[in-house]
Order: structure tokens, then sequence, then C-alpha cells
């Protein structure tokens, strides 16, 4: 399923030694539409095929990494969650099988849809500032458990699913998922150095241990995250998911 260009304003590309620098930027919270899912899923996918990219930094501008869906179009058109849920599928799934290695730079915070790309990618650099969150239940969803659990274990998972609590980086970095942790100044360079030292190595081979990597995987990400996103279908025939969206756009507590 694709869209047309509507969303790559959302974001901005470059590429320089075999390294492309996907920045995603879209004031105030990097919160992406229906369309710039499908925008950005698109872009991924696309410098994958390029020969000339060996090695993707995917980052954000702004206050966050990305605050996942825009709550606000869905409280306006809840009947887009259908595409929503298809343009982070496709992103999530862009990234994770990306014929190239993805690294992900993330800062402040990573909520939702950014959980699904950070849980999608190869390797994780994390400004002190990053936080982890999924809440998922507190915006009346479902979705990202599964590359949630990529970062952290089952029980951690399930907490963090059930409270929507956020994780400072400096907390989650003993789960073992944050290959570095720098200040916010060195998050693009660390991210970079990281890419270059992958970029210099022989291209064929980084996209056959890519490949060989996601094929030793237990289980398959993408249907694991298929299965989720049928039960926010379910939750969206629900009235206390249109009442925490309407409460979140409100800037008010839910009441249920």
């Amino acid at each position: 399923m694709t869209q047309n260009n509507k969303g790559a304003s959302a974001f901005s590309t470059s590429l320089d030694n075999g390294i492309a620098e996907l920045v995603i930027a879209k004031p105030p919270v990097n919160a992406l539409d229906s369309y710039e899912w499908f925008a950005l899923a698109d872009e991924i996918d696309r410098l994958g095929a390029d020969e000339n990219v060996r090695v993707i930094v995917l980052r954000a501008e702004g206050r966050g990494f990305c605050a996942g869906v825009d709550i606000k179009e869905l409280d306006k058109h809840p009947e887009r969650i259908v595409a929503v849920n298809a343009g982070n599928y496709a992103t999530f799934k862009a990234v994770h099988r990306s014929p190239v290695p993805v690294v992900v730079a993330v800062h402040g915070y990573v909520l939702g849809g950014g959980i699904g790309i950070t849980g999608a990618a190869d390797i994780v650099v994390a400004s002190e500032c990053a936080s982890f969150a999924l809440p998922e239940v507190d915006r009346g969803a479902m979705g990202g458990g599964a590359h949630l659990q990529r970062l952290f274990p089952v029980q951690k998972v399930r907490y963090l699913f059930f409270t929507g609590d956020a994780i400072s980086a400096p907390d989650a970095e003993r789960y073992g998922f944050i290959e570095r942790i720098v200040p916010k100044a060195e998050l693009r360079d660390t991210a970079l150095a990281i890419a270059a030292k992958i970029a210099a190595k022989s291209p064929a081979m980084i996209r056959i241990a890519k490949e060989a990597l996601n094929g030793i995987e237990d289980g398959n990400l993408e249907d694991k995250y298929r299965w989720e996103q049928g039960f926010t279908l379910q939750a969206y025939t629900s009235p206390d998911s249109a009442e925490t969206r309407r409460a979140f756009v409100e800037k008010r507590d839910a009441r249920f």
C-alpha cells in the first residue's frame, strides 16, 4: 500500500561516502500523519535499493526523536486508523528489512512510532536526554509491543505497556540495546562514526550479513506487529478509545 509524496516534507535525506542520513523534522514533536508514515517508508525503501548507499543513519531534529502518530489527525478522522496502521507497518518493515544496516540516533522523547523505528533498527545510539515510552493504552490503541520486546525483556515490556511509563536512556542502558549514550551535542557525530566504520566494509558482505542476521531472529517481527495491529482496530470500536484521543486534544485527563 503506497501513498503520494504529500508527506515527504516531514524529513530530508543526504548521501555522503555511502552514508545516507535521513532526518525527521516535523515541528513541534515529530508526530507523523498517515501520509508522512508512507512517505518515510518509501524513502527508506528507496535508500536501501540504492547501490550507492552502504548504511543509513536515521535521526531527528527538534525537541525529541519521534512522538509517534498524529493523534489530532485521528481525533478528526478516526477512519484513517487503517492508513496509519499500514503506514506504521510499512515504515517499521522498511527499517527492519532494509538491505543495509540502519543506525538510529535518538534524543528526547521516543514514543509510539518512535519505539517502532528504534526497535526495528540494527544499532541504537542515544543522547543522555533520551527516554522511551509506549503510551498506546493511554491513546486508545495497541501495537508496538513486538518492537519494544526487541529492546527490553518480556516483563519490562509489559510494565511499560500497561503503565505507559517512560524509562530514561541511562536507566535503559542496563538492558543492553543501546550501543552508546552520549551528550546530545555528540549524538550525530557518534552515529555517523559508527556508520562510517560499517560503510568502509565490503558493501556486498554487509548486505549479505544483514539478510543473514534477520533470518536467524526468533520469530517474524512483521507478523508479530501485524497481529498487534488487529487489536488496535478492536480497540478503536470502544468508546474509551475515542475518549482517550479527545482528552489528549483537549489536554485533560480521560474520563472512563
